[in-house]
């Protein structure tokens, strides 16, 4: 059996801890840009069309629905490494393999096989999340939580640095070390798997909880439950595309032949509303099958939020108060790759590393501004920044490039990336990019304390799993209809629609003062 290895006896206790947190934050943070922006980058290079990528970011969908699996990963343990590692070693393992497999995957050749092994890739990261989450809530202290999370945090943002920042700049031909996108992904797939090693080795074990030490007749309903809600996910599928779709071709398919679109354009249109059908059908059947299957971890879970009051109201600003920031990054890198002509290394610079430690440095600032100026007021300040914050996009997209001059930096080889030359930073691109990063980095650090603070510790793992899923609605539901509307509106007027959309959520957080100002008294 696996036991902690010697150097976590040489630290203190909490040093050990504080340092088991941060690497598990890095292994949370590198697989999210391997389906998201690095992976956008890849299909940009590859020649993939824009309305294909918008749409391939639902491969992220595992991210909005991972509370439906999270009970089963709250209630039962693999055997050999006890509570929660099994589980970590397990998915790290499984993500070293998938993205060794989407390496050796080439897009525009198999783009559905390429598809599948995104959404696997995420699934496994998603999992993956749930059990860091819970293993973190677990492992620390009340009185460390608050550090925890901080250095969760930059583990996480750290690994995004490396995967979707620096991996632009290796990939880049004219700048970077001349590595392809499947090399990139196959030296990933080997830190998933050091991943791994450390989790088996080096993480300090949990206590088994009482109750968990034999499993109650519950668990074998929480079981069931799953297989049901699988089910019924299966059914909506079916009825999706054997019935819906055929219909909404028929509809909408005379319509659109009358407009200026093209054909491709056209089907994408008609993808997105059986899409938003197919969901509209099988939702409603995997509650009922979870009620009928009786899966009392998740229904118990969700009871206990729908309790409170204002819970309804809640996941709604949830939703919307990242919705005008996702739908603006919902195609950053093919904008600014594509749309803009920046090339790889300058965007892994601005956007990717320099914009990722800005985004660092904005959270823990407004960590410190919401210690004076409270929960309510920092959701809405830093809300209204990051609503102003995606006209700096609009202002790049109408010709603001090149207004601002530029900045060189220098040539530099520090092993495991360089620069071959000195590269040309555009300064609007700096200035756009540095705005952005910062108010997104304080309204993150506002949006994960209001989630914080609707959970209720008996449902730590379920409910925070829940919020975070709805968080994440915006970010993969976003894409495809925002592929589409580039295409059909481009990228101007795009933006100024992402600016729009930020509103609703400031106007919502007006009528929920009182409700949110509730949540700062102490409990």
């Amino acid at each position: 059996m696996f036991r902690m290895v010697l150097p976590a006896r040489s630290l203190p206790a909490t040093a050990w801890r504080a340092l088991v947190v941060t690497v598990l934050g890095f292994a949370s943070g590198l697989p999210l840009a391997l389906t998201g922006q690095a992976m956008q980058a890849w299909l940009t290079a590859e020649g993939v069309a824009l309305a294909t990528i918008g749409f391939l970011s639902l491969v992220g969908l595992p991210y909005t629905f991972k509370f439906l699996w999270a009970p089963l990963m709250d209630r039962f343990d693999l055997p050999l490494l006890g509570r929660r590692r099994g589980w970590l070693v397990l998915t790290q393992l499984l993500l070293a393999g998938a993205l060794l497999a989407l390496a050796a995957t080439p897009p525009l050749e198999s783009i559905r096989a390429f598809a599948l092994l995104a959404v696997t890739v995420a699934f496994l990261s998603a999992s993956q999340d749930v059990v860091i989450d819970a293993y973190r809530t677990d492992l620390l202290p009340a009185s460390e939580r608050g550090l925890g999370a901080s250095l969760a945090v930059m583990g996480y943002r750290l690994a995004m640095i490396l995967s979707g920042g620096v991996a632009l700049i290796w990939t880049d031909a004219n700048q970077g070390g001349g590595w392809s996108w499947p090399d990139v992904y196959r030296l990933m797939a080997g830190l998933m798997a050091a991943a791994a090693v450390v989790s088996a080795l080096a993480l300090p074990r949990l206590p088994r909880p009482q109750a968990a030490a034999e499993p109650p007749p519950q668990a074998r309903r929480d079981l069931l439950g799953f297989l049901a809600l699988c089910a019924a996910a299966g059914v909506g599928v079916l009825i999706t595309e054997t019935l819906l779709r055929p219909a909404v071709r028929a509809l909408l398919a005379p319509l659109l032949a009358t407009t200026q679109l093209s054909a491709a354009l056209q089907g994408r249109w008609i993808d997105l509303v059986v899409l938003l059908g197919g969901v509209a059908i099988t939702l409603p059947l995997g509650i009922w099958a979870a009620r009928r299957a009786r899966f009392e971890t998740l229904l118990g879970g969700l009871r206990n939020y729908f309790s409170q009051e204002g819970a309804a109201a809640f996941l709604v600003f949830i939703v919307l108060y990242k919705l005008g920031d996702a739908f603006a990054g919902s195609l950053m890198t093919p904008f600014l790759l594509k749309g803009l002509a920046y090339t790889g290394a300058e965007v892994g610079v601005v956007n990717k590393v320099i914009g990722l430690w800005l985004t660092i440095a904005g959270a823990l600032a407004g960590g410190a501004l919401m210690l004076r100026i409270g929960l309510w007021r920092a959701l809405f300040a830093f809300g209204v920044l990051q609503l102003l914050s995606n006209l700096g996009f609009w202002w790049l997209a109408e010709g603001g490039k090149g207004s601002l001059g530029a900045w060189l930096i220098p040539a530099f080889d520090w092993g495991f990336v360089k620069l071959a030359a000195a590269t040309p930073v555009d300064g609007a691109l700096l200035a756009v990019v540095a705005f952005e990063n910062v108010s997104g980095g304080m309204g993150t650090a506002a949006f994960v304390a209001f989630m914080m603070s609707l959970c209720n510790q008996r449902f730590t793992a379920t409910q925070f799993a829940l919020l975070s899923a709805f968080a994440s609605i915006g970010r993969v539901w976003v894409g495809p209809l925002a592929g589409v509307l580039v295409e059909s509106i481009g990228w101007p007027v795009f933006f100024v629609l992402s600016t729009l959309l930020a509103a609703p959520a400031l106007v919502m957080l007006v009528r929920l003062r009182a409700s949110v100002r509730a949540l700062e008294a102490p409990q």
